[in-house]
């Protein structure tokens, strides 16, 4: 327990702090209402999200919600919203599932978000209109301590690698967090609870909605129809799981604030490569100007679409890493194989079944004819590829990549090109993986999180 009051002393921020975010908090929303009364618009301004519930670690976005008569249409209500965002804060209007402006006010960013004021969640109408009654349950169910046993699971979320539910993350959102808290009762009571989970774990916080298949099911005590860990992967669940059975066997302060890493040297990954026995293959693209959300989905997606080609083909992916930058976007794999003979054996029908079209496709092959082995027809056939990288470069606008990627500036290295152009430290975590909490390489001295 002394460990979790150390890393509270680090995380919590200080009183002059908060009231400084409060100060600028609320001359926005003076802004705000003076704007919506000087364009006589029936609009209700409201924070949302961690600085209103008092679960922030350090520098949180304001979530700024102006909040419309459900008399409006939703275009209206969007128009509106969005143009008072642009006014206000100067910002860029940012497309998900809803659309909201980002900007920054006297140094904080802030999310502007247009909805509709609605008496039940029974009766939404956008998909953001539930999100002020996250802020009214959470702020009714947790006192000042059971805020820091938030923060406490928040710094473990992002320490081991699992928080965030952004498509680059796939994990546990900061309201998931808050509700795990309120059922379990304390960080501590959510890993006794997670070092039991498994694929299906569902979890009812007031109330139960329909079934859902999902790897984690919470459902939303707002509105039970949604699960608020659909965002939640199988392997980030995992990584929960193995995380709170070891820091709960261990407890150290590397599962909040995990060492560096420190890349290898060329010659260790060189060295590394050869003990594993397989070889490496990677792509690049260059980083399209779109919704870094949507790119993150979308690497996912390529990184998936080549493994099942890499796969299929017979070269054996045995893992694989990909990472997004200012400017590019690059899938790495580690493969069994990536040069591959002319020739494979090709499966044919069982011999007692009527054989005439795959005899008259194979017979006569430069190969040989085609042969009895196990029961069925067999055949020796040529490989459509046999280099790995050649797969990739042809097989691609089939793969199903990321439908924003630009085809045109992909560029695929192989063996030696990747182990001399890709970042080592990209290629340290592919070769080399390891838990964040188990990195033992000393790091420079934490700041206290303001």
């Amino acid at each position: 327990m002394d460990l979790e009051q150390n890393v509270l002393e680090r995380i919590v921020p200080s009183p002059d702090v908060v009231a400084s975010i409060q100060e600028r908090a609320d001359r926005l929303k003076g802004i705000v209402e003076e704007y919506i009364a000087s364009h006589g618009i029936e609009v209700e301004a409201r924070f949302a999200g961690s600085f209103s519930k008092g679960t922030f670690l350090s520098d949180p976005d304001l979530d700024l919600f102006l909040m419309f008569p459900d008399t409006v249409s939703e275009q209206e209500m969007k128009l509106i919203g969005l143009q008072a965002g642009e006014d206000i804060l100067h910002g860029i209007r940012m497309f998900s599932d809803h659309p909201y402006t980002r900007g920054n006010f006297e140094g904080l960013d802030v999310d502007m978000v247009p909805c509709f004021r609605i008496d039940s969640t029974a009766h939404l109408k956008s998909a953001v209109d539930r999100t002020p009654f996250h802020t009214e349950f959470v702020n009714s169910h947790l006192d000042d301590d059971g805020r820091n046993q938030v923060r406490l699971l928040k710094r473990f979320m992002k320490g081991i690698g699992a928080y965030g539910a952004e498509q680059d993350s796939r994990g546990f959102s900061g309201y998931l967090c808050e509700l795990l808290v309120v059922r379990f009762g304390s960080f501590r009571g959510v890993l006794e609870a997670a070092s039991h989970w498994r694929d299906g774990t569902v979890i009812s916080v007031k109330g139960s909605g329909p079934e859902i298949v999902a790897p984690l099911v919470v459902y939303d005590p707002v509105d039970p129809k949604r699960n608020v860990a659909s965002a939640v992967h199988l392997d980030t669940l995992s990584l929960l799981i193995v995380a709170a059975r070891a820091y709960l066997s261990e407890p150290r302060m590397e599962f909040f604030f995990p060492n560096r890493r420190s890349p290898m040297t060329a010659g260790a990954l060189r060295d590394t490569v050869a003990v594993h026995g397989g070889r490496l293959v990677s792509a690049t693209f260059d980083r399209p100007d779109a919704i870094e959300d949507n790119l993150h989905s979308q690497l996912w997606k390529t990184q998936a679409a080549f493994a099942k080609k890499l796969d299929d083909f017979g070269f054996g992916v045995i893992r694989a890493v990909h990472r997004m930058d200012e400017n590019r976007m690059t899938v790495v794999f580690e493969i069994e194989r990536d040069v591959l003979p002319k020739t494979f054996r090709h499966e044919g029908p069982p011999a007692w079944v009527n054989s005439d079209s795959f005899m008259a496709k194979w017979r006569g092959s430069p190969f040989g004819d085609p042969f009895i082995e196990d029961g069925r027809w067999r055949v020796v056939s040529e490989r459509q590829y046999t280099v790995a990288a050649d797969m990739l470069r042809n097989e691609t606008p089939m793969a199903g990549v990321g439908k924003e990627l630009d085809l045109e500036t992909m560029r695929v290295l192989g063996h030696e090109e990747t182990l001399s152009g890709i970042d080592p430290l990209l290629l340290t975590e592919l070769l080399d993986p390891k838990m964040p909490w188990e990195i033992r390489v000393a790091s420079p001295p934490v700041q206290k999180e303001l």
